[in-house]
């Protein structure tokens, strides 16, 4: 602890001069007691603690998890009942307040279903998947929709072995929807109960014994993974670093795939050693092929939970920067946090990480999040909710003109997702800007809401999604849809994408609404003219203008035309025929007609 403010001297009671008021004697203070005071006041203010500075009380690290935190064990009563109360609040709970976390200690758990609603998370407190066992299953089904999957977002599960009931799992989701470091001893089925639609997902460092079944999922992203075998594709699936992935066979089937993944750096996670918590963070993988566990212990080190500021709701943004500054890493309970002031993370190797879709929500215009150009920060488990007020930007990785190298040591982004309007009015300039290089953003969804409340062409106004300023920044996982102009303008070199999902934006009110200059329309991933080299596989882009369907699209994807400016596996999609694309990239590629959905491809630019 600091020392507490020094308190001011003791004056001698000779030391004034005499007077009398109300018939009582007292004394004036001579110019000698004056001055001691004045020192005195001095001192104690700047020995005060403060915010930030040296002096600043120190704020303690650890403690308990907070409420919405559910530890379970073998032994724990009534597992299933209580899973199933968090799942019927949480089942249709779109754009509700309630953020969970399901943790389950290393053991043996039998006759489990945990269901999955909205903001919830679930997960092993094991250091390999295979320490905490389900008989059972971790299910996402869609019966809340009328067996549409399109609309299950917003939940996760991570870190369990699962045996399933019936031999096969059901995780039937859409967009921010993470299934990480899971063990399926069995099959794995992302399609909802009656194969209703699903809109694509992510898979990372997992193994799934069985075939995975998409069955009507439209795209989907696994990377650095095992599976037992894949058996179906509807228009874009794209795999890096998977053991058992299909061959490369775009346009027909549609896989994508790579042998390895370039760069790549798996979540941090919480653990139980012993009965201390730490987070477990991964190294940075080169090249990786199948998943960064099952072969002894993993590379990467851990932090005690004393190291970690607790983030709780009611938390401020001044507090958390003390945090910051005094040494803490931060883990945010959770909950949702409303700011009035930037979260900086200026310090290398800091980890921030959520739990249960921890929320930040910047209530005066600020950008919520903005991490230093230094080496190695983690950013991951967080949704950033724009505010009433108009942000800048929602989350910023380095400050503009960012010159670091971090290629050894890269800040890594996991998880994290932006959203503009749905859960109220929100408005923002930008989702997520990238200035430093070497930066890894792996599965983000940046999406400015076409349902919801404060949804409207102007009311959650959100001119572009995505914007890469630095070079040599790697995107695994990209979803970016519906804003206003560009949903990514990438504008650094070297840049390079792994699979892309997106949709324009549903409810441009007219062609003029859309019209760039001599341009119909803002690509939905634009590559800008002063890039010489970038590169993207398994990039898909669809339009839905169901406010004005006779609007045309010239593109989906705009680059130069230059040798180092490459891609691969590239289609368009008009949804129900509302609205056409004349083109895939630039001027190349079939038009999309009428109201099919068969997309139009390019297997490769230029």
């Amino acid at each position: 602890m600091h020392a507490p403010p020094t308190a001011p001297p003791r004056l001698s009671p000779r030391s004034g001069l005499r007077c009398s008021r109300r018939g009582r004697r007292s004394r004036i203070p001579g110019p000698a007691v004056i001055a001691a005071l004045a020192a005195a006041l001095l001192a104690s203010v700047l020995a005060a603690p403060t915010a930030h500075g040296q002096n600043a009380q120190e704020i303690v690290g650890g403690g308990d998890l907070g409420p919405n935190v559910l530890v379970f064990d073998p032994s724990t009563p009534n597992i299933q009942g209580k899973v199933d109360e968090i799942f019927k609040q949480q089942e249709s709970a779109q754009f509700g307040d309630g953020r969970y976390a399901l943790f389950f200690k290393p053991g043996t758990y039998d006759n489990i279903n945990a269901q999955l609603g909205f903001y919830t998370s679930i997960a092993g407190l094991g250091l390999s998947p295979d320490d905490t066992t389900f008989n059972g299953d971790v299910t996402v089904d869609a019966g809340w929709f009328n067996g549409n999957a399109t609309q299950n977002f917003w939940r996760s599960a991570e870190n369990l072995a699962l045996n399933p009931v019936n031999g096969t799992d059901r995780w039937a989701v859409s967009q921010a929807a993470p299934f990480r470091r899971m063990h399926v001893r069995g099959g794995l089925n992302l399609a909802p109960d009656g194969y209703g639609w699903a809109s694509g997902g992510y898979i990372a460092d997992s193994r799934v014994d069985g075939q995975v079944a998409p069955y009507s999922q439209q795209q989907w992203y696994t990377r650095d993974s095992s599976v037992g075998g894949w058996n179906n594709a509807v228009w874009n699936m794209t795999f890096s670093g998977v053991e058992g992935a299909p061959a490369q066979s775009f346009p027909n089937p549609p896989y994508t795939t790579l042998d390895t993944t370039p760069v790549s750096r798996e979540k941090p996670f919480l653990y139980l050693d012993g009965d201390a918590y730490k987070v477990f963070v991964p190294a940075k993988r080169v090249n990786a092929r199948g998943t960064s566990w099952g072969n002894g212990t993993p590379q990467g080190g851990s932090i005690p939970l004393d190291r970690f500021y607790v983030v709780k709701p009611g938390a401020t943004a001044e507090t958390i920067n003390a945090a910051v500054e005094q040494g803490l890493h931060l883990l945010f309970t959770p909950g949702i946090y409303h700011v009035d002031r930037t979260i900086d993370i200026d310090r290398a190797d800091t980890v921030v990480l959520g739990l249960g879709l921890a929320t930040i929500v910047p209530d005066n215009g600020v950008t919520a999040i903005r991490v230093g150009d230094v080496d190695g920060v983690k950013l991951a488990g967080l949704l950033v909710d724009a505010g009433p007020t108009n942000s800048d930007t929602l989350v910023e990785v380095g400050p503009a003109g960012a010159s670091a190298r971090h290629a050894d040591n890269p800040t890594s982004l996991q998880d994290v997702f932006v959203r503009v309007g749905g859960a109220g009015a929100g408005r923002a300039t930008t989702g997520m800007v990238i200035n430093s290089n070497d930066t890894i953003v792996d599965h983000t969804w940046i999406w400015r809401a076409d349902h919801g409340e404060g949804v409207g062409w102007e009311t959650n106004r959100a001119d572009y999604g995505f914007q890469v300023n630095g070079d040599d920044v790697l995107a695994t996982g990209l979803f970016v849809e519906h804003f206003n102009k560009y949903d990514v303008r990438w504008s650094g070199e070297n840049g390079r994408t792994i699979f892309f999902q997106n949709e324009k934006a549903y409810d441009a009110p007219n062609q003029a609404a859309i019209q760039n200059g001599d341009t119909k329309g803002f690509a939905a991933y634009k590559v800008d003219d002063s890039v010489n080299n970038h590169e993207g596989w398994g990039l898909g882009s669809y339009c839905y203008f169901n406010v004005d369907p006779t609007i045309r699209q010239d593109h989906g994807f705009q680059a130069p035309v230059k040798p180092g400016v490459r891609f691969h596996d590239l289609l368009v999609v008009s949804l129900g025929g509302k609205g056409q694309y004349e083109h895939v990239i630039n001027g190349t590629g079939s038009p999309t007609s009428g109201s099919d959905t068969v997309p139009s491809q390019v297997v490769s630019f230029p």
